[in-house]
């Protein structure tokens, strides 16, 4: 007990002490200024390659490169993993989501620590098919965040299949590995053809993507035995995750960014949450799986038609929630307070200065997202527990 309680101090304290010595050294300025002319004279130079690449335009590269760029994207994460954790892989989907909000807060960070371009267009013909594709556009270009989460998520899945199934032999370690690496290239040479990333935005997604990939591989057994039996879980957790929400860098202009990983750091402590309460009674490694005799299809079909609108209106709720109880405790603690989307009324009344005010947008987003992400692993699967499902 007095060991975690000791390493978990010590991170905490760790993080604090980084965010105000970089804070005090202004870091951020200082990295920005080496970082972003060399970035920036790569982008530009390879403008012409880019535009070679794009030469070959046709409609089913656009269809193709699009579909991929949405099958990688998180909004598709953040729908596919409930149903991972519905269908029983739990492990497996608890890994990905906390390696998904990593990859997210690094990529991100690093984004907004360089503020380089992405590919000028014109010339350069950006495809953004769908909203999701606009708003990343907003951005900034390095890394690649498609190419980094596609590298670390791919290779993880491939190390769960041949590590816990009984899918074994060379052939298909090579096949896998192949299969692996063509997907990855595939995603980062659509980044490239959508217009939405120069080569070096590529190439540094993929070669982060390895070394967080290495590390997780590393690390993993030791987080998944902490988030489903140590001490103190949530409350390090839920410490981690608010400082997380200000260790983080400011952009040369404002971004989706910051927001993207305020999400996913919502996510991530609603799983650890819910896991930690519920391991026992519906993640353990003996629960019903898809595929066996256990779960058939169609009862796991029933699964989603109960599941999916229930954490929709958790989300809901907890977005309504937090809009409300937020300002109330801001005002009661004399914190002045301002809204970018969420409560635009908030802004005429703010009082104080603009620039210290906190933003409500960041609380109300990360516990609509914690909430729902609670509801995946805890609310979800207690219906699903009363229903026989």
């Amino acid at each position: 007990m007095e060991g975690s309680a000791l390493w978990q101090g010590s991170v905490l304290a760790g993080i604090l002490f980084w965010l105000f010595s970089s804070s005090y050294l202004n870091l951020t300025l200082k990295l920005r200024s080496f970082l972003q002319p060399f970035v920036t004279h790569y982008v530009e130079t390879g403008t012409p390659i880019l535009l070679q690449i794009q030469s070959y335009r046709a409609g089913f590269l656009d269809a193709l490169f699009s579909g991929l760029s949405c099958v990688v994207s998180v909004p598709f994460y953040t729908a596919f993993l409930p149903l991972l954790f519905w269908s029983g892989h739990g492990q497996l989907a608890r890994q990905m989501t906390l390696l998904m909000a990593f990859c997210d807060y690094i990529g991100n960070c690093i984004k907004d620590v360089v503020s380089a371009p992405r590919p000028a267009s014109p010339p350069v013909r950006r495809v953004t098919a769908t909203k999701d594709e606009e708003e990343n556009a907003l951005e900034y270009g390095l890394p690649s965040s498609h190419t980094l989460n596609t590298v670390c998520l791919s290779g993880y899945l491939l190390h769960y299949v041949l590590t816990h199934t009984q899918i074994q032999g060379a052939y298909i370690n090579y096949f896998g590995v192949s299969l692996a690496c063509l997907f990855v290239a595939l995603v980062g040479l659509g980044r490239i053809y959508l217009g939405m990333h120069s080569l070096i935005d590529v190439a540094a997604g993929l070669f982060l993507g390895l070394g967080i990939l290495g590390l997780w591989l590393t690390v993993h057994e030791y987080i998944d035995s902490f988030v489903v039996s140590g001490q103190n879980v949530t409350t390090f957790w839920a410490a981690l995750s608010f400082i997380l929400l200000f260790a983080y860098p400011t952009p040369e202009l404002p971004t989706p960014s910051f927001e993207f990983h305020t999400a996913f750091n919502g996510v991530a402590l609603g799983i650890v949450t819910g896991v930690q309460q519920t391991y026992h009674q519906f993640h353990h490694d003996n629960v019903h799986r898809l595929f066996t005799s256990e779960m058939t299809i169609p009862e796991f079909m029933g699964r989603m038609l109960l599941g999916i609108p229930t954490i929709l209106i958790v989300k809901f709720c907890s977005k309504t929630l937090a809009k409300w109880t937020i300002p109330v405790v801001a005002n009661t603690l004399g914190i002045p307070i301002k809204s970018t989307s969420y409560l635009p009324t908030v802004n005429g009344a703010m009082t104080g200065e603009k620039s210290k005010a906190f933003d409500v947008d960041t609380g109300i987003r990360f516990l609509q997202y914690a909430g729902l992400a609670w509801s995946v692993v805890d609310l979800v699967p207690s219906l699903f527990s009363y229903m026989n499902l």
